[in-house]
């Protein structure tokens, strides 16, 4: 059995938008993921570990807790032995709350977080696990309840998946763009739909099948 952690915020979560409503497991893309792949014969069970908010390295100033580099080793430690860490983020490193990131800044973080993988406490003999760093798809016009939270997000975040690139390249980790295969919602710009959220898992899941199979 290979166990995948998915580190990751709302996108990924399955928030429907405009809502606070959840999409079922078998929606969302890493239910996707795991059902197709089980589907045709690999074992393996994707662990969400998904929170609403959550950036690359820096806080939120309403909510606590939204740093993905907090936990982020226990998380490693408390799910080893892994195969893969599938990391989605950076949509919430461009919120109003930080005016001056841009894409360099948020692939930066993404660098912080798979060091932070990598020196991750777990137990002697376990393998560290390959990481696969995944760009979400680009924010674009932010409009509804999240017209005002992302205000400036789909200029900041230009070159994204460019930055992200680099990193991987740079840091030996595998990449994918998630805009290759879908764009963000209609309703807000910024969270996926149901149908996207399966284009995006078929996508991921061929990814998956190659980087482990």
């Amino acid at each position: 059995m290979n166990h995948i952690l998915v580190y990751a915020d709302s996108l990924t979560w399955g928030i429907i938008p405009n809502t606070r409503n959840r999409l079922p497991f078998d929606e969302r893309w890493p239910g996707v993921v795991e059902n197709k792949l089980n589907a045709s014969g690999h074992k393996l069970r994707l662990i969400e570990d998904c929170l609403n908010g959550r950036r690359t390295v820096w806080d939120d100033p309403f909510r606590p807790g939204r740093k993905g580099l907090d936990g982020l080793a226990q998380r490693i430690e408390i799910n080893s032995p892994l195969s893969l860490v599938i990391l989605m983020l950076g949509t919430n490193d461009f919120q109003f709350s930080h005016p001056y990131n841009d894409a360099w800044s948020a692939a930066q973080g993404m660098a912080v977080l798979v060091n932070e993988i990598r020196k991750a406490p777990i137990e002697p003999g376990m393998p560290v696990p390959p990481i696969l760093l995944v760009c979400p798809p680009q924010t674009r016009n932010p409009r509804g309840s999240m017209a005002e939270k992302f205000r400036g997000a789909d200029l900041k975040c230009a070159g994204l998946a460019d930055a992200y690139a680099q990193v991987a390249a740079s840091l030996g980790c595998h990449f994918f763009d998630a805009q290759t295969v879908t764009s963000t919602s209609d309703i807000d710009g910024v969270h996926l739909d149901a149908d996207q959220h399966l284009r995006l898992g078929n996508a991921l899941s061929e990814i998956v099948r190659s980087i482990l199979f």
